[in-house]
């Protein structure tokens, strides 16, 4: 079980990370100060830690996946229909890890507004969706195929 997770999160991690950095340099802003916000979520001060604050970004960003790779592939090996309809249950998933992230996760750490505007309900949809739920579910259903 656990190359597929690796897998997962290394793909799934690298895709969404690599969208947060060109969102975050189009619209004018450092990717280290972004990579310390995503650090500040479980460590407050990273904000203020420079280099270190954004490289701890990066550890949080990449645990945070492995959770999310883990969750997905120790729920397909109990319930096979998630591999054999990787699409939708890909699509599904990302729906899900949108809403725990932004209706629990980011609201308890942040006090977060809950009505975010469209453009960033656009761009997390898509980052939850196209570069997380649907690689973690590809991976796991062809590693069931190929322990078949």
């Amino acid at each position: 079980m656990l190359k597929p997770i690796a897998f997962a999160t290394a793909v799934a991690g690298t895709l969404d990370i690599l969208f947060a950095v060109i969102l975050t340099l189009w619209f004018g802003r450092e990717p280290a100060n972004m990579l310390r916000y995503v650090a500040s979520g479980p460590f407050p001060a990273a904000t203020e830690w420079g280099g270190w604050g954004a490289v701890l970004g990066l550890i949080v960003h990449f645990t945070l996946i492995a959770i999310m790779a883990t969750v997905f592939v120790a729920a397909a090996r109990r319930l096979p229909d998630m591999t054999r309809a990787p699409v939708k249950w890909g699509i599904v998933y990302g729906l899900v890890t949108y809403a725990v992230m932004n209706l629990v996760v980011v609201p308890l750490r942040f006090q977060a507004g809950l009505l975010p505007s469209v453009r960033s309900l656009m761009t997390q949809l898509f980052a939850h969706i196209v570069l997380v739920g649907l690689p973690i579910a590809l991976i796991a259903a062809r590693t069931a195929r190929s322990r078949n």
